[in-house]
């Protein structure tokens, strides 16, 4: 935006030193007229000696108030612009953090010194807010270079099943085209994942009242025959805990949870426990599963996009594609929630969601703002 060049702050505060400066010098000369000369008569004055009247004062004053004028100006002047100069000094390294962050360079910090005062404190909130910034930036980076690794494996397997066809004509194509489903499959998993990340970080989604029992129920009656088939006993407790938020992308949560669960369990006769309450003020989920040791190291690092968890489980056909984590943490928190992991003293993963528990009443159509 073109703007037409004005006055600079340092300027405009040495004037204001100035003005001000002058203003207050003509005030006590006013006083001095107003309170002395006027009293003095402007006449001859008849005394022993000589007595200066009205105008023999006026003559004497006049020259050197204009001098103690031009000398407070000037004293303005000079000492507004050094003291302006040290006032925003604070200001110049802030503006220039601000154009080295605007260039790219989101690693420079202003760390002001000096007592808490406004600067400091306007110093001190951008710093934060470069540090948010460039952590936000770099796992943004990061993401999109683990997205792109994903996305590209399936893209590139595709291509070589392709490719064998094209240069085989007499190989088995019923293996190829199973092959090709099974890889097309993961890249559309993926894809989805991404889109459901993405829309759980936006907040991009309406709220209804809804019950976490209920959709414990639905999910846990949906990967049933999984667990089953993994010889996994699944167990539903609780009661009922109203929350509000988007029921599909609440049953997103549960689901990756109770998958994760059972994907990273025993490889036969593990356990699940899936509990719901409410609780002080909030709704909250747990699910237990007994499997591997997680390491308590590794922990915080669950729940970034592309971890696939222990070595142990990471060849398992059912792995997905290690945005599970990823995305029941994005979805809780567009929910004002919160995610806590835990591991097991005998092996496997305690997790836990709180969720804002409510007592309002929905409005006609179910819908909350």
């Amino acid at each position: 935006m073109n703007r037409r060049p004005g006055l600079s702050a340092r300027l405009k505060l040495t004037l204001s030193y100035a003005g001000f400066l002058m203003l207050a010098g003509a005030l006590l000369l006013a006083v001095v007229w107003v309170f002395l000369l006027r009293y003095v008569p402007d006449g001859p004055i008849i005394s022993l000696g000589f007595v200066p009247n009205r105008s023999d004062l006026l003559r004497a004053f006049l020259p050197r108030a204009v001098t103690a004028l031009a000398f407070l100006l000037v004293f303005g002047l000079v000492g507004g612009w050094f003291l302006a100069g040290r006032m925003l000094a604070p200001l110049s390294r802030i503006a220039e953090a601000a154009r080295m962050a605007a260039n790219g360079s989101l690693s420079h910090r202003i760390r002001l010194e000096g007592p808490r005062d406004e600067f400091r404190e306007l110093a001190d909130v951008f710093d934060t807010m470069l540090e948010q910034l460039e952590s936000h930036v770099t796992e943004q980076q990061r993401f999109t270079a683990n997205a792109s690794h994903e996305l590209r494996t399936p893209l590139a397997i595709s291509q070589t099943l392709l490719e064998v066809a094209r240069n085989d004509p007499d190989r088995d194509q019923r293996e190829l085209i199973e092959r090709l489903h099974t890889v097309n499959t993961r890249a559309i998993d993926l894809t989805e994942a991404l889109l459901v990340l993405s829309r759980g970080d936006r907040r991009s989604f309406t709220r209804h009242t809804l019950d976490l029992s209920l959709i414990t129920e639905e999910a846990t009656e949906t990967l049933l025959p999984l667990a089953e088939q993994r010889r996994i006993t699944l167990e539903v407790t609780g009661r009922a805990a109203h929350t509000v938020g988007s029921p599909e992308l609440i049953l997103r949560v549960v689901t990756n949870l109770v998958q994760n669960a059972i994907v990273h369990n025993l490889p036969t006769g593990g356990t699940i426990t899936v509990h719901t309450e409410p609780q002080h003020g909030a709704s909250v989920l747990q699910v237990d599963n007994t499997g591997p040791y997680v390491p308590p190291e590794l922990i915080p690092t669950l729940t970034e996009p592309f971890q696939r968890g222990t070595s142990r489980t990471r060849t398992n056909e059912h792995a997905g594609v290690g945005l599970g984590l990823a995305i029941v943490q994005s979805i809780v928190r567009a929910h004002d929630g919160s995610l806590h992991l835990a591991a097991r003293p005998g092996g496997g993963l305690s997790v836990t969601v709180r969720l804002p528990s409510t007592s309002r009443t929905p409005s006609p159509n179910g819908v909350y703002a």
